[in-house]
């Protein structure tokens, strides 16, 4: 997996609307390859301030990941929690902070809950995605509200101009009932046009993620995703394009009004790139995010079943974001480039819930500016934006990095960010409280790191250590049977991360240490904010040849709490997963996956089961490109 620090040498060619896409990385090209998320404009990776995972296609293919949300476990600043596995409700939580605390794009453009403020994971198709960008870090002087601990950017398959035409086909099955499809098709037209068009599916049967629910039936899981991608790169360097993802899902769960759920996400986008002057560049998006809750009861299943008492057990909520982007960047000087915009975002909401506010806006504008001088590297970002519902909130970074070597790079950062509230914080039935502020935070960061040659193997490692302070955290608030802007913590962490490659062997090693403190003054001070874990390692061992494969993941996590008072232990854990894969032929490929082999039972979210050993195989086809 290429994922590295900024300071490293790897990643993967940009494939975003927002720049020129570039030729897939190889590992002689290394130092030509691009990010986009960290800046919002093309950069090298080795130039880049900020701490960056990037996950390619090639990786996905690799771990054979029966999920997303698989695909995060044990990276660097990442907590996840679960409630029940595939499909099931799942929390990302980047460097300590709430599970809102993270902006995620899908090609550019803003996706998630407006009513709950959190971006649906278990329901993003894993066999549409062509690469992932993590960047860690407050990003709201770049990105607005929610950047506290970072930014994801998902991006979707996508071929390039005069890129030939091919396809692929995937079927797969395993424990649990569980089965897979997907199929692509992705070429170019004439001398600049591409194109990419996929569908894809899954189903599990689950296990009963709650024996103790009384609801003593598995808790199944099914979905299908489609994605498609046009457009045009002029000869002029101005490019054109049209992206979409749509999502819809059925899932079953335990002890709650509702037991069944429709679910969808989409995710539309256009975008312009054009030059209209040498050292102007100017960057037009446009795009609509869904996000689709329909809540209904199965009333075969014990647990409220009485019609007397629950007459209308459906919750349906469907929130809409429209978003529309103007950026310029001007490259006056060689090393020299600025940048200056304008984000707008109308969210709506709507369904059979009676929110006292439906609607709201918000705008943003924004500066940043970046500077190369030897050795020395500079970047510095202002942003303002303006919320209907609170008014005006300013954010800003600084960052300094100093090159050592061509291998060797250290780096200081500070910066602020905020998290407006959101739909259900202000305005849910009986629940909301119009007053509320936006909570806050203060960061700083140290980062080094390099690569080199040692021992016959190519190496490179990172080191980061943060601290932050969060305030005016919204917290439920039992007095008032709502939130309130009560809370504070201070957190701290260290990422360490080191990878080595030698000939056909390469391995991967992820080191997290985090202290999530809460700084209120009250009973709970100085306990662990709930569901983070203080400790967590992976290590990706994989070996590729000619014809075979093979690679193992292991991760360990330290303990846990489920509640504030950290009176609810959840016990550390230890997974080993297991995968191999065959070419067959040219175009045929076996892929083996045993997930959890060692059998672990255990649990991220109070209550929850999670999967023990399961096994998947693949059969994909993959025909010559014509």
């Amino acid at each position: 997996m290429r994922l590295r620090h900024a300071a490293t040498l790897a990643a993967l060619s940009a494939a975003s609307g927002s720049v020129i896409a570039q030729p897939e990385a190889t590992e002689v090209a290394l130092l030509d390859t691009v990010i986009v998320t960290a800046s919002r404009v093309p950069e090298k990776l080795d130039e880049t301030l900020a701490p960056v995972t990037v996950i390619s296609r090639e990786d996905i293919e690799r771990l054979q990941p029966r999920d997303f949300q698989e695909l995060l476990v044990g990276l660097p600043g990442v907590n996840l929690t679960s409630n029940g596995g595939s499909g099931k409700a799942t929390q990302l939580l980047l460097r300590g902070g709430n599970a809102d605390h993270v902006v995620v794009l899908l090609d550019g453009v803003r996706i998630g809950s407006v009513t709950l403020g959190t971006t649906a994971f278990e329901q993003i198709p894993v066999d549409q995605i062509e690469r992932v960008e993590i960047v860690r870090g407050p990003r709201s002087s770049l990105y607005g509200s929610e950047a506290i601990g970072g930014v994801m950017q998902i991006f979707t398959r996508r071929s390039q101009p005069g890129e030939a035409t091919t396809g692929s086909f995937a079927i797969g099955g395993g424990s649990q009932g569980s089965g897979k499809f997907e199929t692509t098709v992705r070429g170019s037209a004439g001398s600049g046009g591409w194109y990419n068009l996929g569908i894809s599916g899954q189903n599990t049967d689950g296990v009963d993620v709650q024996p103790a629910a009384g609801e003593p039936d598995r808790d199944g899981y099914r979905s299908i995703a489609s994605s498609a991608s046009a457009g045009w790169r002029f000869a002029s360097g101005a490019e054109l394009g049209l992206s979409g993802l749509l999502a819809r899902s059925h899932n079953e769960y335990d002890s709650s009004y509702t037991n069944e759920s429709e679910n969808g996400q989409q995710a539309l986008g256009a975008y312009a790139r054009f030059l209209p002057l040498s050292f102007w560049t100017v960057n037009l998006r446009a795009g609509q995010s869904q996000d689709l809750s329909d809540n209904s009861h199965d009333p075969l299943v014990p647990s409220f079943s009485d019609p007397a008492v629950y007459t209308d057990n459906r919750g349906i909520i469907n929130t809409r974001r429209n978003l529309y982007s103007w950026q310029n960047d001007f490259q006056l000087l060689p090393g020299q480039l600025f940048t200056a915009g304008l984000d707008y975002e109308h969210d709506t909401v709507s369904g059979n819930t009676d929110y006292a506010v439906r609607k709201r806006d918000d705008a943003g504008v924004f500066g940043q500016y970046q500077g190369h001088f030897g050795a020395h590297e500079l970047q510095g970002s202002l942003r303002r934006d303006r919320n209907q519902q609170f008014g005006t909130h300013n954010t800003g970074s600084a960052q300094y990095g100093y090159r050592f070597s061509p291998a060797l790079r250290a780096g200081l950062s500070y910066g602020t960010a905020f998290k407006a509230p959101s739909f259900n914080d202000l305005y849910y039935p009986f629940y909301g409280i119009p007053d509320l502020k936006p909570e806050t935070s203060r960061s700083y960061e140290l980062n080094l790191g390099g690569s080199g040659t040692l021992a016959i193997a190519q190496w490179d490692w990172a080191l980061s250590a943060y601290r932050s302070k969060v305030d005016e955290l919204i917290t439920y608030n039992p007095s008032i049977f709502g939130p309130e802007n009560l809370g504070r913590a201070r957190i701290k962490g260290v990422e360490l991360q080191l990878g080595g490659q030698w000939q056909s062997l390469r391995t991967q090693l992820y080191y997290n240490w985090l202290d999530p403190q809460n700084d209120n003054d009250d009973a709970n001070h100085g306990k662990q904010l709930a569901r983070r874990s203080k400790q967590n390692a992976r290590l990706d061992l994989d070996y590729q040849g000619s014809r075979y494969a093979a690679g193992s993941t292991l991760n360990l996590s330290d303990a846990r709490y489920e509640d504030p008072a950290n009176s609810t232990r959840l016990g550390g854990y230890t997974t080993l997963d297991l995968r191999a894969s065959l070419q067959l032929d040219s175009a045929w490929q076996l892929q083996l996956k045993a997930a959890n082999v060692l059998d672990k039972q255990y649990q991220t979210a109070a209550g929850f089961a999670l999967p023990g050993a399961t096994y998947f195989a693949t059969l994909r086809y993959t025909p010559a490109a014509r």
